[in-house]
């Protein structure tokens, strides 16, 4: 333990961060893998891979995640702000090179290989997208002489106009909802967030009308006999099995036949095997996390720390939201990974990288400190200078 005395690095981060918001997502972690272990198994078997392939990979892939996650929790605001810049303008970067070398998979060119690892450059993009909103609704609102809102306006486009040429309806949703919600925390009228949301339904629409496998997949939600709804109905099968103790680890049947059980579908995996009580828990763990990071929001005192912790959370919050939904057939299957639990390199990296600034975000800071980053106009103005 590092004592209050020491003014080393380790020990200022030791006594600055949020124990209780790392403890829950230490926690989430360890039981990723956990159920991980239900759900991993049966696929590497389908596709003749050995039987803990992806369990295997989901450790090698999150010693560096957490090291990522720890090492970006030292950031200041301040360079949080960089490292968001940089990770945008490099995924988006990436998401347009794969428009045109990336493999097409379901119709979609949403990855690129580099030096044979797999990258799914719009995951990355998320959470350095809400930083970067963030700072520039702030800044709009302190700084008159900065367009911030108009820029923070333009961000929107520029970051879906990508994510729906690969296409990529599900992100395109996550991160027009997020920025909804950072207009909104920023302090503009609800006028305009309902003219977002119409603008959203308009889009919706027309992905309805021009995307074949986003009409496939909403019309077998409305109505399962327009189409095979084969992976629902197993999904929805593994709650029946599972009831509310579930059948025990590694006991689950459902599992063997049901597709992508070791990401998009491991919540139901989870059900069937560890029981509706242990999903209601991994439910509440979430919500804990999300509401833990808006209680820290609102103490904090830096209009940029506020919408970004907010955003951060919300971004977090949806996506776990839509996995989960989509299991219990309550939307649309939308191929969104459920956070820290469903396998996925690119998932985890870009999660890892979001937490580590929700992290660095929310660690208490000296007022003293937080002045010496605001502008030296803006600070000799409070002044009287």
């Amino acid at each position: 333990m590092a004592s209050r005395a020491q003014r080393t690095l380790v020990g200022e981060w030791w006594w600055t961060v949020d124990r209780l918001l790392l403890a829950a997502l230490v926690t989430l972690m360890v039981a990723g893998l956990v159920f991980l272990m239900g759900g991993g198994p049966p696929v590497a078997e389908r596709l003749g891979l050995p039987t803990f392939h992806f369990i295997n990979r989901q450790v090698l892939y999150l010693v560096p995640a957490v090291a990522l996650m720890l090492a970006t929790s030292f950031l200041s605001p301040r360079y949080v702000r960089r490292a968001a810049l940089v990770t945008y303008l490099v995924g988006i970067g990436v998401i347009v090179a794969a428009l045109y070398i990336g493999p097409e998979v379901k119709g979609s060119r949403r990855w690129l290989s580099i030096a044979g690892i797999t990258v799914q450059p719009s995951e990355f993009v998320k959470p350095a997208f809400v930083v970067l909103a963030a700072w520039l609704f702030s800044e709009g609102a302190r700084r008159k002489d900065m367009p911030g809102t108009i820029l923070a306006v333009l961000l929107l486009p520029a970051t879906i106009v990508p994510l729906v040429l690969q296409p990529d309806i599900g992100q395109t949703m996550l991160v027009t909802i997020v920025w909804a919600a950072l207009f909104f925390t920023a302090g503009l009228h609800i006028f305009w967030v309902a003219g977002i949301g119409g603008a959203g339904v308009t889009g919706l629409f027309l992905a309805y009308e021009l995307i074949p496998h986003v009409r496939a997949r909403i019309e077998r939600f409305l109505d399962k006999d327009s189409g095979d709804s084969f992976q629902i109905d197993t999904a929805m099968e593994s709650f029946l099995q599972g009831g509310w103790f579930g059948k025990g680890p590694g006991e689950g049947t459902v599992k063997r036949i049901l597709p992508d059980a070791h990401t998009d579908f491991i919540f139901s995996v989870t059900a069937e095997e560890f029981g509706i009580i242990v999903c209601v828990g991994v439910v509440v763990l979430f919500a804990f996390i999300v509401l833990r990071g808006l209680i820290l929001a609102q103490r904090n005192e830096e209009p940029f720390c506020r919408l970004a912790i907010t955003g951060l959370v919300t971004l977090f919050g949806i996506q776990a939201c839509i996995n989960m939904m989509v299991n219990v057939h309550l939307l649309p299957a939308k191929g969104m990974t459920l956070p820290f639990i469903s396998y996925g390199g690119s998932s985890l990296f870009s999660l890892a990288l979001g937490m580590g600034f929700l992290i660095a975000l929310t660690r208490k800071r000296p007022r003293a400190e937080i002045l010496d980053r605001i502008a030296p106009a803006t600070v000799g103005r409070a002044y009287g200078a």
